[in-house]
């Protein structure tokens, strides 16, 4: 992409051996309780747009790819704001406003639908970005528990495909057990436990911190026996005290083989990144905006190609060695640029406690 296409963007350099092209994007940000918001460039969506994702890392890209799988006649604009991760030790407020930042750039690319690849920012930002934008926005906390409750205990056991709540009609026989796994923020914030129980109020939910699981995804030791050990202290009472197992974190189904293992095979595991991409398409059919065509003519789309666009507000070299390690491969077209936004999103605002869910 030309810098020069797009407003306030400005080359700084280039990153001879990767190619990789540094900018100045200046989103056209407000507070995230006022009127002026981005409104998308075009004057109506068209089927034939990108669809946005966003995280604060690289977690999301196990999200992207279940989207990819779901949904393959789409492009994606995926956004990871690795300059500023991690978003667990952030202010509500700060959350808000790197969370509506990051919106409002994908916006302004042209995007049909935004999903919202990071679980803190599904916690805790979900309003303020809806309130800035005119499309669709999906976190994945919401599709992840819905995912967990539609699922009966008594087939838990009997597969391990993600059914979203509104492809299935009957309720649960019984009182259900769901563990949530997530990081120490999602695990304060409650969010898993309030979607649940807005879903199923008779639901036991227990959640936990599994921060190091983080690492050892990212390191490419999701199967080594590192992994079982950590996996081993965090959940071994969970195998006799859920049927159900929400992998409340993005870089958490790296390590699905060792958590099964753990909990055993009568727990369901479920995805939310599965659950999202379920939802979403669900959601562009009933819009009429699902794409109709890859693009590619007979050609089969690929995991990162060059119909799929990436962004990182950092460390490019290490987004695209871990692209590989998640994905098998790394994205064609990687671009670094930095986002910031205007004063106004700083204003300390009064917040009710805890967040909203998706």
């Amino acid at each position: 992409m030309d810098p020069g296409s797009i407003p306030g963007a400005s080359t700084k350099f280039w990153i001879s051996n990767w190619g990789f092209r540094i900018a100045n994007l200046k989103s056209e940000t407000r507070n995230t309780r006022g009127l002026n918001s981005i409104r998308n460039s075009q004057s109506e969506i068209r089927n034939s747009q990108p669809i946005g994702i966003f995280d604060s890392g690289v977690g999301g890209l196990t999200v992207y790819r279940a989207l990819h799988e779901h949904l393959p006649n789409e492009r994606f604009v995926y956004l990871g704001d690795t300059a500023r991760v991690p978003y667990g030790t952030k202010s509500l407020a700060t959350v808000e406003r790197y969370a509506v930042e990051n919106a409002q750039f994908l916006a302004a690319r042209g995007i049909k639908l935004l999903v919202v690849a990071c679980n803190t920012a599904s916690a805790l930002a979900l309003p303020a970005i809806r309130q800035s934008l005119n499309i669709d926005v999906v976190g994945v906390i919401g599709p992840g528990a819905r995912a967990a409750v539609s699922e009966s205990p008594d087939e838990a056991h009997q597969t391990d495909r993600v059914i979203p709540d509104e492809m299935r009609t009957r309720r649960p026989r019984s009182q259900r057990r769901i563990g949530v796994v997530a990081t120490e923020s999602t695990v304060q914030s409650g969010a898993y436990t309030k979607a649940i129980e807005k879903v199923d109020p008779d639901a036991i939910v227990i959640e936990r911190a599994c921060p190091l699981f983080v690492p050892l995804a990212e390191e490419g030791w999701g199967n080594e026996d590192v992994a079982r050990t950590v996996a081993e202290a965090y959940l071994k009472d969970f195998r006799s005290s859920i049927d159900t197992l929400v992998l409340g974190c993005t870089h958490y189904p790296i390590l699905k083989q060792v958590i099964q293992g753990c909990v055993g095979e009568q727990v369901q595991l479920i995805d939310s990144g599965e659950a999202t991409a379920v939802e979403v398409k669900a959601l562009l059919e009933e819009r009429g905006l699902a794409g109709s065509t890859s693009g590619t003519g007979a050609l089969e789309r690929q995991l990162c190609d060059d119909l799929d666009h990436f962004y990182v507000t950092d460390a490019a070299e290490r987004f695209a060695r871990v692209a590989e390690r998640f994905l098998g491969s790394k994205p064609a077209r990687l671009e670094a640029v930095e986002v910031w936004g205007h004063d106004e999103l700083r204003t300390e605002r009064p917040h009710p406690a805890g967040g909203s869910q998706a």
